[in-house]
């Protein structure tokens, strides 16, 4: 399934592949870049606190786990986004899990994060292990809050006072999306 490469919206050819050990460096870099770039990140610049060695051993242990998955899009030889997806490591727990999904800002709306997220699905359902999708987005983040109910994530509830960015606090909706098209 993977790698592979896709023409975007405006003909750029993007190439998707899964993270490994060796990404490491270059997905740590990522992280600050994109850190300067949006506040509706998790973690801002300086505060990723992963060290390399941790990111190498975390990309090298995705690929045992049969529910877990990093994946990088690359245009060219520039990372320019990525998508992660962890399982819970519980029997009971093993079926579900968060994602999260950045892109540089020089390449928001090309239709990267759609592409990722249709990987994504895509993996999930060829897997057989991953029947549920979930994620945390700011209430604010309309653009991105857009794209995942045209993916057909659907808004599960809200969580109060979730997001802290300095002395302000933010809500975030809790979306979901069951991988076989059955709902609940």
């Amino acid at each position: 399934m993977f790698p592979f490469t896709q023409n975007l919206k405006d003909g750029t050819a993007v190439t998707i592949r899964e993270a490994t050990g060796a990404d490491a460096e270059l997905a740590l870099e990522y992280a600050e870049l994109i850190s300067l770039e949006s506040n509706f990140l998790t973690f801002g610049p300086g505060e990723f606190g992963i060290s390399l060695e941790e990111e190498r051993a975390y990309f090298d242990s995705l690929l045992e786990t049969g529910n877990a998955l990093f994946l990088l899009a690359f245009v060219e030889s520039q990372l320019v986004a990525s998508i992660n997806f962890s399982g819970g490591v519980r029997p009971r727990i093993r079926h579900v899990g968060e994602m999260g999904v950045s892109v540089r800002e020089s390449h928001w709306g090309k239709g990267i994060a759609g592409l990722l997220i249709d990987s994504l699905v895509e993996w999930a359902k060829q897997g057989g292990v991953v029947r549920k999708i979930n994620l945390k987005v700011r209430t604010d983040n309309h653009r991105a809050i857009e794209l995942y109910q045209r993916k057909g994530f659907e808004i599960e509830g809200t969580i109060k006072t979730d997001f802290a960015l300095g002395e302000t606090y933010y809500d975030q909706h809790f979306m979901g999306l069951v991988v076989d098209g059955n709902s609940y």
